[in-house]
């Protein structure tokens, strides 16, 4: 078990797929964990149901005023929008880019992997994704796999929201393990 039982998802303030807000975060809860939102500002952030405007989350705090050390994991949902917003915010990116040079277990599903695009922290890694940002991800260095859930050290991607049981799985088997890397390691 990690030092936090604190794991943080962060999203844009708008433009998140809702059911992977939403499906990880009850996971992630029902293992135990606390899941806390962080974005880029404060307030509330709107979810959608694909194109759709659906509910809206409070934000428990900003990403650029958040520290690695106090969480135990990062998910990223997905979303076209919300991934593409969150590619252009520094504090985002810089907080990305230190989760996984941490070691710690980050989770990105469906369009969300761009963002570790973004972070500069794909080169040499196996990823998956939504079909339309596996070409960025290639171009930054990943080699890219259409499977359900691919762990490949501390990073766990997943296609799309049908891969939400198997990406939930693998993170709460991460958290659990203190990595994604090795599973057994605490076993």
């Amino acid at each position: 078990m990690t030092d936090s039982q604190q794991v943080a998802f962060l999203v844009a303030a708008e433009g998140i797929e809702e059911i992977e807000l939403t499906d990880p975060w009850a996971a992630v809860r029902d293992a135990g964990y606390t899941p806390r939102l962080l974005s880029p500002e404060s307030g509330e952030v709107q979810a959608y149901n694909h194109l759709d405007k659906s509910n809206t989350y409070p934000v428990d705090a900003e990403v650029g005023a958040a520290s690695v050390d106090d969480y135990a994991a990062l998910v990223l949902p997905g979303g076209v929008a919300n991934p593409d917003a969150l590619r252009t915010d520094a504090d985002a990116v810089r907080f990305i880019k230190a989760f996984v040079e941490s070691g710690k277990p980050v989770a990105a599903i469906c369009h969300a992997p761009w963002v570790l695009a973004e972070a500069d922290v794909l080169n040499g890694r196996t990823v998956t994704a939504y079909p339309s940002v596996r070409t960025d991800l290639r171009n930054a260095g990943a080699e890219v796999v259409d499977e359900r859930v691919v762990v490949d050290g501390n990073l766990i991607t997943s296609r799309n929201p049908d891969d939400l049981p198997a990406f939930n799985g693998a993170l709460i088997e991460a958290l659990n393990h203190g990595s994604a890397a090795d599973p057994e390691a605490a076993g």
